[in-house]
């Protein structure tokens, strides 16, 4: 079973982070997909964030449901992304999903990775 946050959520979802993630759900085509964060070893700063598709819940998800998106990091990818804003950002460069963390005390200039 899953942990559904009650009031303080241990990261957020930025309004542009939700509605994207919304509409990926919905793209995907899949009943009960969710958006699955992860951090992972590796990198040019020691980790790195996953993001992937999942539609199976793990005991220790921490799940974050905003305006139809829903968000899940386990528990041990969360100890390095507690108080993080999960945002997404479009530009003429581009769009992409990025991690405003403040436990990372650096990152690399790709943005995908970090230290802690």
């Amino acid at each position: 079973m899953s942990t559904e946050t009650a009031t303080k959520d241990p990261f957020t979802l930025s309004d542009s982070a939700a509605r994207r993630v919304a509409h990926l759900m919905r793209q995907e085509g899949r009943e009960g997909v969710f958006l699955r964060i992860s951090v992972n070893g590796g990198g040019c700063s020691g980790f790195t964030y996953k993001f992937d598709f999942d539609d199976q819940l793990a005991e220790d998800d921490i799940v974050v449901r905003k305006d139809g998106a829903v968000v899940a990091i386990d528990n041990m990818s969360l100890l390095y992304m507690i108080g993080c804003e999960v945002d997404f950002q479009e530009s003429v460069m581009g769009s992409s999903f990025s991690i405003n963390n403040p436990n990372a005390a650096s990152s690399c200039g790709c943005g995908s990775s970090f230290s802690i």
